[in-house]
């Protein structure tokens, strides 16, 4: 654990956040604050909703119900969202990296990177392909710049998607169980460009089913179960001495696993 901390205004504050697909509720009544320079690590079973709670926190899904502040401007509040130019806007700000690549298959490792800040931040051909190299340099990959992805493994797609989230300069980054579709001997070397970001401040949330990564550098872990919040707190607590029967049971078939 990191033990960073802040006294600052939360940088995602969440309150009675609901949602649901048809019949079924999937986020019943969710409240949550996150400081900046936090790593927050979300566990629980499959179908708990955390993957569905960090969508939400970037607009990619909507929330019927509840409200959702996040660096500085409210995303929803009572089933209502930002208009699309705003948040494309704060998208920007908050970059999320999923379990699959979503690499353009037909622009090179380095103009992945780039596209977004030329596009998206105006910089010229020169600043977003010298940002990008800086970038490959900090998660490892400098010598693939002029790669495809096909030809890449499947711990390097994933770092250069980090690179690629990273290049918009987000003041938020959202994890979606980001080694789940990985080989076992490919997950570290995504784990380490992750520990490497948390060391330098930058505010994270996590969905994984990585427990060692959450008892090593979270601040917070949320367990979640049943479309809700269970228990929270930092990782020696939730790790060694969890207040509830379903954390317990959960942690104990997941580590039973390991």
């Amino acid at each position: 654990m990191t033990g960073r901390q802040t006294d600052t205004a939360p940088i995602i504050s969440i309150r009675g956040l609901r949602k649901a697909f048809g019949e079924h509720v999937v986020l019943d009544g969710i409240d949550f604050d996150v400081q900046p320079s936090q790593v927050v690590v979300v566990i629980g079973p499959s179908g708990s909703g955390k993957s569905t709670f960090l969508r939400c926190c970037n607009g990619l899904e909507q929330a019927e119900g509840g409200r959702i502040d996040i660096c500085g401007r409210t995303l929803v509040q009572d089933g209502r969202m930002l208009a699309d130019a705003d948040c494309n806007a704060l998208r920007q700000e908050v970059g999320m990296v999923f379990q699959s690549f979503n690499l353009f298959p037909h622009l090179s490792v380095l103009h992945n990177i780039a596209l977004g800040p030329r596009k998206l931040r105006g910089l010229t051909r020169e600043q977003a392909d010298a940002e990008a190299r800086a970038l490959l340099r900090k998660v490892g990959l400098e010598q693939k710049a002029g790669a495809m992805p096909a030809s890449l493994s499947g711990g390097q797609k994933q770092r250069v998607a980090i690179a690629r989230a990273l290049a918009m300069k987000p003041r938020v980054m959202l994890f979606d169980e980001p080694t789940s579709a990985l080989d076992p001997e490919l997950v570290g070397e995504v784990l380490q460009v992750m520990k490497l970001l948390a060391s330098e401040g930058m505010t994270m949330m996590v969905v994984t089913h990585e427990m060692e990564f959450a008892r090593e550098v979270a601040d917070v872990v949320i367990v979640m179960d049943g479309g809700g919040i269970i228990e929270s707190g930092p990782p020696a607590t939730i790790f060694t001495n969890p207040t509830q029967e379903r954390t317990r049971s959960f942690l104990q078939a997941v580590l039973a696993r390991a």
